[in-house]
């Protein structure tokens, strides 16, 4: 007996037969993949990270910023305030000057006619005072931590290198020399010349120390006032900070002496 099955309509196919599905989509089973594909680009385009509100963005901007800072301070460039006239006229009161930190990272010494910048060996300063207010000296001590202002206990100084380790320094009459050779200066003030009515040595500079002066030479307290000191007057080189870069403010006396202060 003979059973007539219902007839298939033409494109439909059964569930599961894959030939039949092919034919039933439209393009294929290429269009649907580009179409799959689509949909799935769509759904990530449309749910893109929302930006950070401002109260968020502006912390971590200003933690990015002094951590720079921080690096630029640590081993680059730190800036220090000249407070006296004992570098006039090469360095004024008030000037900032940019000292090169990296420079004895890189193996750079000391050398005699080199303005730098060193810590207080002992007793070339008197005791800095201290801010009474606490929120203002909180701050202070941030800002110069991070290389933003100068340094919060202001122990530094700025001088030139006369003579290194080893070398004789004499000042007799008007005549400053070194190993006997007369030193030319003429970056001292006007005014002055390289003695400045104060005659010493012969003093041999011990391995290690440097022998400094200021430029102002009639009104600097510098190795020649310290000679019964540590060091005989000399500095050590572990306490120079790095030489005088540049003067990077206030923006009429800029002026640059070189990566190792030349």
């Amino acid at each position: 007996m003979a059973v007539n099955l219902p007839e298939t309509p033409s494109g439909t196919g059964v569930p599961g037969d894959s030939a039949s599905n092919a034919h039933a989509v439209p393009g294929g089973r290429a269009e649907a993949r580009r179409r799959a594909r689509g949909s799935r680009g769509r759904k990530a385009g449309g749910s893109g990270r929302r930006p950070r509100p401002w109260w968020i963005e502006l912390p971590v901007m200003a933690a990015v910023g002094l951590v720079v800072a921080l690096l630029i301070k640590t081993c680059l460039f730190q800036v220090f305030t000249i407070p006296s006239g004992s570098m006039e006229n090469t360095l004024r009161i008030g000037d900032r000057v940019g000292v090169n930190k990296l420079a004895p990272l890189t193996g750079w010494e000391p050398e005699p006619g080199q303005p730098v910048v060193f810590k207080d060996p002992g007793g070339w300063l008197p005791p800095q005072p201290t801010d009474p207010n606490p929120v203002t000296n909180a701050v202070g001590s941030v800002l110069s931590f991070v290389g933003l202002v100068p340094p919060k206990d202001d122990n530094y100084l700025v001088k030139r290198v006369i003579a290194t380790g080893g070398q004789t320094v004499q000042c007799e009459g008007s005549t400053l020399s070194v190993d006997g050779r007369k030193v030319d200066e003429p970056y001292l003030h006007p005014g002055d010349d390289s003695c400045a009515g104060l005659d010493f040595g012969p003093v041999k500079v011990p391995s290690g120390y440097i022998w400094v002066e200021g430029d102002h030479r009639s009104d600097s307290a510098d190795s020649r006032y310290h000679q019964h000191g540590p060091g005989g007057g000399a500095v050590p080189v572990d306490n120079v900070v790095g030489p005088v870069s540049a003067v990077v403010w206030p923006l009429n006396h800029l002026d640059w002496f070189g990566w190792t202060g030349r």
